[in-house]
């Protein structure tokens, strides 16, 4: 790992209001690149908005399809990542919950929730891989809100070499302070178990369609410690500076680097 500015953003994201959402994340994008950041993570769906209702299949693209394009473009002309949710449609008809990984000038990366929650499953179908990114001398995974309480994924990201995990958040209900508390039960966990960054963000207000989403975005360092945090619940970035000596600290130690000492051929499933 290397030393690299990220910013997660809080943001906004009313249902099938596409064109605004896009309008938006510019803003947003632009004012990381300002600061220094070179990756930007948004939440979960913030292009198209997340819904549970049938409505969200109006918004939702294919992948490439013109949302990535012009993400592809912004990426580019800001020479920034760019790490965007959309609903995404297949060739077959079946949605998903979908981040998209914008470099410039490569191909579009790709990450489908794999866990889909109980009110989720009448519109999202679950992904079925769980790729890696790299990017700046990072290799990074992906998670989607509801996948972070499946603790094995973050421990299978881990073990294939990442050094930060993203979790974006479409999570409704609360507010930001009641919001960080149901976070702090697990995403620490997250971090400490497999020493790596987690980084989350959520959604803020309401998305036009019944939910309204209490803004959080925190850091959150490999020894489980939150290194920053935003919960005015208001619209804007986090920017933060990961340190790879952070990282290195927890890894180089016997003590405080759990993986290397698992036991993988006890468990069965």
């Amino acid at each position: 790992m290397k030393d690299i500015r990220i910013a997660a953003v809080i943001s906004n994201s009313p249902v099938n209001k596409t064109r605004r959402n896009l309008d938006q994340m510019v803003r947003l994008v632009e004012e990381a690149k300002k600061k220094g950041a070179s990756i930007i993570c948004c939440p979960e769906m913030n292009i198209t908005g997340y819904s549970t209702r049938e409505d969200i299949i109006d918004a939702a693209e294919p992948v490439p399809g013109p949302i990535t394009r012009e993400i592809v473009k912004l990426a580019e002309s800001e020479h920034i990542v760019i790490l965007a949710g959309i609903a995404e449609k297949d060739s077959k008809g079946r949605i998903f919950a979908s981040h998209l990984v914008i470099k410039p000038h490569e191909s579009p990366g790709v990450y489908r929730k794999l866990h889909i929650s109980p009110p989720e499953r009448t519109i999202f179908t679950p992904g079925n891989k769980i790729p890696l990114f790299e990017s700046h001398g990072v290799k990074f995974g992906i998670q989607l809100c509801y996948d972070a309480h499946f603790p094995e994924l973050s421990t299978h990201m881990a073990i294939n070499g990442a050094d930060i995990i993203f979790i974006p958040h479409a999570s409704p209900r609360g507010t930001s302070d009641e919001k960080f508390r149901s976070w702090m039960r697990h995403l620490p966990a997250r971090a400490y178990d497999n020493s790596l960054f987690v980084i989350a963000c959520n959604q803020t207000g309401e998305n036009g369609k019944g939910l309204s989403f209490p803004g959080v975005a925190m850091i959150i360092g490999p020894s489980g410690e939150v290194l920053s945090k935003d919960l005015n619940g208001k619209e804007g970035i986090l920017v933060y500076d990961l340190k790879v000596d952070e990282i290195n600290r927890v890894r180089n130690h016997r003590m405080r680097f759990f993986l290397p000492n698992r036991r993988p051929e006890l468990y069965s499933t």
